[in-house]
């Protein structure tokens, strides 16, 4: 490996957020998925949840839309709601949906500064009831048009821009996120084969 693939390795790896995530429940297009996940690398993001309970599991995504992004990034798929869920409220302070509901709060009423989970629904249908139930609250992103909703992707990438703006400004880009034992397992597994832990 190259030294300045090493550093390139090293810098992207200091500036992933351990405390934001996106979860995709039933997203049915792979190009989709891919989209976000090629955003969700631009912003530092390592861990993407891929839940599907009424579709069938995606063998694979779009290459063209991610640009490879899903290689270095932490997919973990679910089939089952209730799983997914348990593992989501053990690592994040707050789980929210996008869903226009009375209750739902504005995107930029979102304190991220906590540790958050976004979750992004169906093309069609949005986010399930079922989700809804799970998660701890609902977020809108503020829209003047006549048509209330974005492409899931474009929703997504507005949504975590704002995350990394408010992240940026509170500091969390300019010391590691992840752990010294997380980040040399990506090492590891994006190709590092020096000794980790002169690395870091």
């Amino acid at each position: 490996m190259t030294p300045e693939r090493t550093q390139k390795l090293l810098t992207v790896l200091a500036k992933r957020q351990g405390d934001l995530a996106v979860v995709m429940e039933n997203v049915n297009d792979p190009h989709n998925i891919s989209a976000v996940m090629r955003t969700c690398d631009a912003v530092g993001i390592q861990d993407i949840f891929v839940l599907t309970t009424k579709i069938k599991p995606h063998k694979r995504y779009g290459a063209k839309s991610s640009s490879s992004a899903a290689k270095w990034l932490t997919i973990h798929t679910y089939t089952d709601a209730e799983a997914c869920f348990s593992e989501l409220k053990k690592r994040y302070s707050q789980v929210l949906t996008t869903h226009l509901a009375a209750d739902s709060v504005g995107l930029y009423e979102i304190d991220f500064t906590k540790s958050t989970a976004l979750v992004f629904g169906n093309e069609h249908d949005g986010v399930s009831e079922e989700i809804r139930r799970l998660a701890d609250g609902n977020f809108i992103i503020p829209q003047m048009g006549i048509i209330q909703s974005l492409n899931i992707s474009v929703a997504c990438a507005v949504s975590i821009y704002e995350a990394c703006r408010q992240k940026n400004l509170a500091g969390h880009y300019s010391k590691p996120s992840l752990s010294n034992e997380a980040r040399e397992s990506l090492l590891k597994n994006w190709g590092f084969y020096q000794n980790p832990d002169e690395a870091l």
